[in-house]
């Protein structure tokens, strides 16, 4: 069965940094679109960034440039580099992946094909 682990989430002071890890067992991320979502609380769930199937990579405007997302083929693994983080960033964050494409949809939606657990990330003023 394919599974999607996270791994990196925790509590940190505003300006702070932290890493979003995202494994694969059962699939392979390289021929597909991988990337990640966030559910902040009283919001919809938005697609943070992309690595897309031809390789290609997109951020959301709202990131204001603090994220990169990086795809180690050899790990299966996903990574998001958060920086500079600030209160609104609090949220659970969710790992994804589809054949085909990312789009913004609710969080866990069956229209993604693969779902992370989701990670909480708590940043305080």
């Amino acid at each position: 069965e394919v599974q999607l682990m996270e791994s990196g989430g925790g509590s940190v002071e505003a300006g702070g940094s932290l890493r979003l890890t995202c494994t694969a067992s059962g699939y392979s991320f390289g021929d597909s679109a991988v990337g990640w979502y966030r559910q902040a609380p009283g919001n919809r769930c938005n697609l943070l960034s992309v690595k897309w199937t031809d390789g290609s990579i997109s951020y959301s405007d709202s990131l204001k440039g603090r994220f990169t997302i990086s795809l180690d083929n050899a790990k299966n693994t996903v990574y998001l580099d958060m920086n500079n983080l600030q209160p609104d960033d609090t949220g659970v964050y969710y790992c994804a992946a589809d054949g085909w494409r990312l789009a913004e949809v609710e969080c866990e939606s069956p229209v993604v094909n693969y779902w992370g657990q989701g990670t909480q990330v708590t940043v305080s003023s």
